[in-house]
């Protein structure tokens, strides 16, 4: 197997890997967040603006690492910067 291979497989499986974490994560992060929320709007209806407000930036915030982690996969599979170091590398030879 040469060194292109290796890294295909490499890439290939990290990046399946940072996109099960990467949804994982932030899914139970977010149900968490809606949970608590809820449970703070039983609680004091009076503050439902406020909690609701803060509710949704506190989810735009958990749901970009899930983005971030899906783009870390994309540029692992489409745009490696490893396999053009070791084509460069094979070239030079």
């Amino acid at each position: 197997m040469d060194n292109t291979t290796s890294i295909a497989i490499a890439s290939i499986a990290v990046a399946g890997f940072s996109t099960c974490i990467g949804c994982i994560a932030p899914a139970l992060g977010e149900s968490k967040a809606i949970s608590t929320a809820l449970n703070s709007l039983a609680q004091q209806p009076d503050a439902a603006p406020t909690i609701t407000r803060t509710l949704f930036v506190g989810l735009a915030m958990i749901e970009s690492t899930a983005i971030y982690c899906f783009v870390v996969s994309m540029i692992l599979i489409f745009a490696n910067p490893f396999w053009t170091h070791v084509i460069a590398q094979a070239g030079s030879k």
